[in-house]
């Protein structure tokens, strides 16, 4: 059995993966009738010639009794584990001639005779078909021969051959002995239509092997399915991590370059810063000599880092008229420009300039206070401002 299980397990494989489109799958041929009541009706034929068993077994013609009709019927229930029980009902008639426990019968005689039998189902050691159901049965009954009764201890053999899941044919044959002491021996066959309902199914063996490789087939599918998931998703999250990374990578570079952009910046205006502003004498926007060499100084500055650009914001101080102060910021700012882009050389683009009259002092010198000229002096001025670099 083992062999014979490796063997269809093989043969199911290669159908699977070789078999074309189609997969495998279960179908009504894969189950068989596990339990089920049956009912049948058919022909029985009584042989009670005392010794049924000896040379006259099928002497036919003088041993046999049956009628032209269905004369027997039966009900049964039968269970998964193969053991079945069965009441048989028959009716037969005796007719004259017939040798009839061992003699010849002359008088026309009914018989009537009721048995209770429990079989077994022969597949279950050979093997299940669905479709062909040996069997084995033993049992009691009651016999009544014109009006003369007897027990009997019953055993037998028989088969149900089935058509589909309902309708067969039954054929069976019984010995049954006279309980009583000095009874005779009789045989009783019978064949007839059985239908069968109440009906539950299982998966026979082939398809119980046929499910497991289909089972087996899905464990496979879906672990390779599961194989290709945790793939893909560990492709993603590579992916991720690799963006993420490239992502900080970016950013941590991107800080690099602000933060030094910021280092250069405060290293540039700290120079801007050390180098002062330009003042200018009260209503002047001339540049005195100690201040153009201040000019000078950031004219090299800017050469030496081409990309800085500078504004220049002219101021005065309080005194004098809001609208005359305004010019003179603006006056101030422009001969600084001129200093540095006619005299200096620095391109234009790079430098730009407002003025702001009065409007940003240093300090507290406004119209309502009173201050030295020192203190004045300070809010006559050439600023000078980052903007880019």
């Amino acid at each position: 059995m083992k062999t014979y299980k490796i063997i269809f397990s093989l043969l199911l494989a290669f159908s699977f993966y070789m078999g074309g489109a189609q997969e495998l799958e279960l179908t009504a041929k894969d189950s068989i009738v596990s339990s089920s009541w049956v009912l049948g009706i058919g022909y029985n034929i009584v042989d009670d010639s005392a010794t049924p068993f000896g040379d006259d077994f099928m002497n036919i013609k003088d041993t046999w009794n049956a009628l032209p009709y269905p004369s027997s019927i039966s009900i049964g229930r039968y269970f998964k584990n193969g053991l079945g029980i069965r009441a048989v009902g028959s009716y037969n008639k005796y007719k004259v001639g017939k040798r009839v426990d061992g003699e010849i019968n002359t008088a026309e005689r009914d018989y009537y005779a009721i048995d209770g039998m429990v079989s077994y189902d022969l597949n279950k050691i050979v093997g299940e078909t669905a479709w062909f159901d040996p069997f084995l049965q033993v049992g009691a009954g009651y016999s009544d021969i014109g009006s003369v009764g007897r027990a009997t201890a019953n055993a037998g053999f028989g088969f149900n051959t089935w058509f589909s899941d309902k309708w067969g044919l039954n054929f069976n044959t019984m010995g049954k002995w006279g309980i009583k002491e000095g009874s005779t021996k009789q045989l009783q066959h019978s064949a007839g239509v059985v239908f069968r309902f109440g009906v539950e199914k299982e998966l026979s063996k082939k398809g119980q092997e046929k499910l497991a490789l289909i089972e087996e087939n899905q464990r496979i599918s879906d672990s390779i399915a599961a194989a290709k998931k945790a793939e893909e998703e560990a492709k993603l999250m590579a992916e991720r991590l690799a963006q993420e990374k490239e992502k900080a990578r970016l950013a941590a570079e991107e800080q690099a370059r602000r933060d030094a952009e910021n280092r250069r910046r405060t290293e540039l205006e700290n120079k801007i810063k050390d180098l002062g502003n330009v003042y200018f004498r009260l209503n002047s926007s001339y540049l005195s000599k100690p201040y153009k060499e201040l000019l000078d100084n950031l004219a090299v500055l800017m050469k030496e880092n081409p990309g800085l650009t500078i504004q220049v914001g002219g101021h005065t101080d309080s005194r004098g008229a809001e609208k005359y102060n305004q010019s003179l910021s603006e006056r101030r700012v422009q001969q600084t420009l001129e200093y540095l882009i006619g005299e200096k050389g620095i391109d234009a683009s790079r430098l730009t300039g407002e003025g702001y009259g009065e409007t940003q002092l240093v300090n507290e010198c406004d119209n309502t206070t009173y201050c030295p000229e020192s203190k004045h002096r300070l809010n006559r001025r050439s600023a000078f401002e980052v903007v880019e670099f």
